[in-house]
């Protein structure tokens, strides 16, 4: 079977930074091993998408088509929506051509499928969780498939869905086969983001408030062998050239000795990358922060979230802020630039704890002020996602009603601190000009 792998639009236009899309790539490599013709297209490299779209399916003339849904919005407190450019992509298959089997997946997906798919008659199928197993399996009884881990399928006016796999065993993980989606296509294309990512582990067992990484991954870390991982770097710096790389998992750190064998392997090797990921504060020592440093690190990327302890642990961070100050600390005195993320106006917000949070901003400055190595804060109010803690409290506290759709992008974000967060941003971009400029 001739099947084309789309990864649909997931920025808002070409001046966002872009990134491999290493989950069609995994899949394509799956469905090839099992016998089928494969072709992609990544819509986000084409400055005409929809006309390079019609031109693959008349020149390819799938017999199957995946579709990835990775994001529904942007984030970052914009109000646009990526579920229109989806459904544009659906229809124009559809009428371009109507007898290929549709098939959609991604994490954007995964999160409202039933609604999806109800919505979208041109979509057969969907997949959610992971889909290594299910993909090639549905491929292969296609016409009456039976109830796969994570399919979505038609019955009458009804969607079915089977719970998703979250086992897949990561010792048996196979690299994206990077010959059927050059690297190189993403070379110096972005200005922030480095464009190939790398899959270390899968699962998070934290319960952050606002977060969908357990449902989608499953809380039990499956992790990779450092040496395999590693390996994946290796072949991509000699073979593309590839230097600077994003490890793609909810946690990077954890479990402790995971990253650190990674970074052992690096130096071992005298492999000379650079890569980053997220951090959790409490696993950081002097140690591993100077080993990290040694291996190739080049942005310690923190989400703390809570700007104060109340607002730790409403999100659920099981942190302190002493905790966070701490690995500040550690991580200032290095040559490595810092990132943090944190969230604005959450659940209990009070006069309080907005003097609290423009204060601690004040603190992490204050601690990077030595060596000047904090790259910014980014403050952004919370994304409501469906089955997060964040929505029941929404819906206690009337932020949002039974019939508000989730599926748009929708924010906790209530008065009478809804610009709160254009106070912090003030601060935060004070601070973080007059730090660069080396004025007092």
């Amino acid at each position: 079977m001739r099947v084309l792998m789309i990864q649909t639009p997931s920025v808002e236009d070409l001046s966002q930074e872009r990134v491999y899309p290493i989950g069609i790539v995994l899949l394509a490599g799956c469905i090839q091993g099992a016998g089928h013709e494969i072709s992609i297209l990544d819509m986000n490299l084409e400055t005409d998408p929809y006309g390079a779209l019609k031109e693959k399916l008349l020149t390819f003339q799938p017999e199957a088509i995946g579709l990835s849904l990775r994001n529904i919005d942007p984030l970052g407190n914009k109000t646009s929506s990526l579920i229109s450019p989806f459904i544009v992509t659906a229809r124009l298959i559809a009428a371009v051509l109507p007898q290929a089997w549709v098939i959609v997946g991604g994490t954007g997906f995964s999160l409202f499928p039933k609604r999806l798919m109800l919505e979208i008659p041109e979509l057969d199928y969907g997949i959610i969780g992971e889909a290594e197993v299910t993909f090639p399996a549905l491929l292969g009884s296609i016409d009456n498939p039976p109830a796969l881990p994570g399919l979505c399928w038609r019955e009458g006016s009804k969607v079915r869905v089977t719970s998703p796999a979250t086992d897949f065993d990561m010792i048996n993980y196979v690299p994206a086969n990077r010959l059927l989606l050059s690297p190189e296509l993403y070379k110096g294309i972005n200005n922030y983001v480095p464009t190939i990512g790398i899959e270390a582990k899968r699962g998070c067992a934290l319960n952050c408030a606002y977060c969908v990484y357990p449902q989608l991954q499953g809380a039990r870390l499956r992790c990779r062998p450092a040496a395999a991982v590693v390996d994946e770097m290796e072949r991509l710096n000699k073979d593309y050239g590839i230097e600077s790389f994003h490890f793609t998992d909810p946690v990077l750190n954890v479990p402790r000795g995971h990253l650190e064998g990674i970074c052992e392997e690096l130096l071992r090797r005298k492999l000379k990358v650079r890569w980053d990921g997220f951090m959790r504060e409490d696993q950081l020592n002097d140690k591993n922060v100077a080993l990290f440093e040694r291996a190739g690190c080049e942005c310690f990327s923190f989400s703390p979230d809570g700007l104060c302890q109340e607002s730790l642990d409403v999100l659920g961070k099981n942190l302190s802020e002493e905790q966070i100050l701490k690995a500040a600390t550690l991580v200032a005195q290095t040559d490595t630039v810092s990132v943090y993320h944190f969230m604005v106006n959450v659940p209990g917000e009070t006069d309080r704890t907005c003097e609290k949070s423009l204060q601690f901003v004040d603190k992490l400055y204050e601690v990077h002020r030595k060596k000047k190595n904090l790259g910014t804060l980014i403050l952004n109010n919370i994304r409501i996602l469906p089955g997060t803690a964040i929505e029941g409290m929404a819906r206690a506290n009337g932020v949002i009603e039974a019939e508000t759709d989730l599926l748009y992008p929708t924010y906790y974000n209530p008065k009478p601190f809804n610009t709160f967060r254009y106070r912090l941003e003030t601060l935060q971009q004070c601070r973080n000009v007059f730090m660069w400029q080396g004025v007092e």
